[in-house]
């Protein structure tokens, strides 16, 4: 079998501390480098529509909560793993942009809505057709059994870690 960049580091710290680092290495160093592969063209991409990933990732998580595509803030934030204050300008952005628009909620003076714009509509969904093509192509010579073992196996990890769904 081929070896990758995380074999060489995994061998170095092997020889340097024998035995204390292990598999927590392998599939962090793993998950860390396959996430920027797979972004690094996304970005690519997102920048060509004026977009960060954090702004694209917003409205993606908006626009795929079906009509009228709005999401309470916190529920944003923690679909996406962000900070409260990393969504408010992330939020602010997106309103300035008049990509997003945010709606006091009635029955809570305390809390809003963050719902996309007719404009944000148009441009989340162009924005995930562009990531959803960047990431294919990238992706394009990858065997299909080797992305299904990998889904499968990644989705183990994160359930076994406690990240499931509601």
């Amino acid at each position: 079998m081929a070896r990758d960049v995380v074999d060489e580091i995994a061998g170095a710290w092997s020889a340097e501390l024998p035995g204390v680092v292990g598999v927590e290495l392998a599939v962090g160093k793993r998950a860390a480098r396959l996430a920027a592969l797979l972004n690094a063209p996304v970005e690519a991409r997102l920048a060509r529509l004026g977009l960060t990933k954090a702004e694209y990732d917003i409205l993606a998580v908006l626009r795929s909560a079906g009509e009228p595509y709005r999401l309470r803030p916190s529920v944003l934030a923690q679909r996406l793993a962000l900070t409260s204050g990393g969504t408010s300008n992330v939020l602010r952005r997106l309103t300035t942009a008049g990509l997003i628009e945010r709606d006091p909620d009635p029955s809570d003076a305390r809390s809003s809505w963050v719902r996309l714009s007719p404009t944000g509509v148009d441009r989340a969904e162009e924005a995930v057709r562009a990531a959803s093509a960047a990431q294919a192509a990238l992706l394009r010579d990858v065997p299909p059994e080797v992305t299904t073992a990998a889904i499968t196996s990644l989705r183990a990890i994160l359930v076994a870690l406690g990240d499931t769904a509601d």
